[in-house]
């Protein structure tokens, strides 16, 4: 894809997903069902803090965009390392979990999830944008471009980092206010919370782990696919659009990503 074809992508995303997180912390209290308490505000979910996560990981991956365009190459690379940390440790990871672990759970027993009570106030477009397109969008940017995964050690372990950030935020906002930031937690003892967190964290790591392998085995057919088509281009009269398919592998290689080596 086009450096300038990835940078109106990125912009439009980055826009999308502010828009969604704009909306969705600007609810008027008044308008909060009887389930839902204020400490925390929106902040204690994390499908808010995931809209957030891909906001930034989008506006960065436009920032990195922007750089290449106009050149600024050192500074290109530093917006690219984060880019792909971002997206390989939080940003793919998280939204898959939170997709496919809300619709599991609402498919079973919405209540333990998000209250009938929402509808009310949440409308079905924004609970599809919050729950649904994050997964589409997140598969839709390891299409478009590879990304550089870090040492599996070290990805796992900011993975674990953060989710132990956001495990302590729900304990301690139990702690203040004696409720649970989802029905469903008031259901476990304390051995049985402790084994779905645990669980949960297993489940996102695979997630981690999936992202990881698709972007690979993508990135390695198309690889595979450049290289014989650029065997068929040196063995004959080089074809009218053979420029074109070597100025995008430059753009690849331009982007800091060595797709043949894993």
């Amino acid at each position: 894809m086009e450096i300038s074809t990835l940078a109106m992508y990125h912009c439009l995303a980055f826009v999308w997903y502010f828009f969604i997180a704009y909306s969705i912390t600007n609810i008027r209290t008044e308008e909060r069902p009887s389930e839902v308490f204020f400490y925390g505000g929106q902040w204690k979910y994390l499908t808010v803090l995931n809209l957030v996560l891909q906001a930034v990981f989008y506006g960065v991956s436009f920032l990195a965009d922007v750089l290449r365009l106009i050149k600024k190459l050192r500074c290109a690379k530093c917006a690219i390392s984060s880019r792909d940390l971002l997206f390989s440790v939080l940003a793919f990871p998280v939204s898959t979990f939170v997709s496919i672990s809300f619709w599991t759970l609402y498919s079973y027993n919405r209540e333990l999830v998000y209250p009938k009570s929402l509808d009310g106030v949440i409308p079905l477009w924004l609970n599809h944008a919050m729950h649904t397109a994050i997964l589409p969008f997140a598969v839709l940017e390891i299409l478009a471009l590879p990304h550089r995964y870090p040492a599996k050690k070290k990805g796992l372990i900011l993975l674990g980092f953060v989710s132990f950030l956001y495990i302590s935020w729900v304990l301690w906002i139990y702690s203040v206010t004696g409720e649970w930031v989802y029905p469903l937690f008031a259901l476990f003892s304390p051995a049985g919370l402790a084994a779905f967190f645990a669980i949960s964290l297993a489940i996102i790591i695979s997630f981690y782990n999936f992202g990881e392998f698709l972007n690979r085995i993508i990135w390695e057919v198309l690889t595979s696919f450049r290289d014989d088509f650029m065997d068929d281009v040196h063995s004959t009269n080089k074809p009218k659009g053979a420029e074109q398919l070597e100025k995008h592998v430059e753009t690849l290689e331009v982007g800091g990503v060595e797709v043949r080596k894993w």
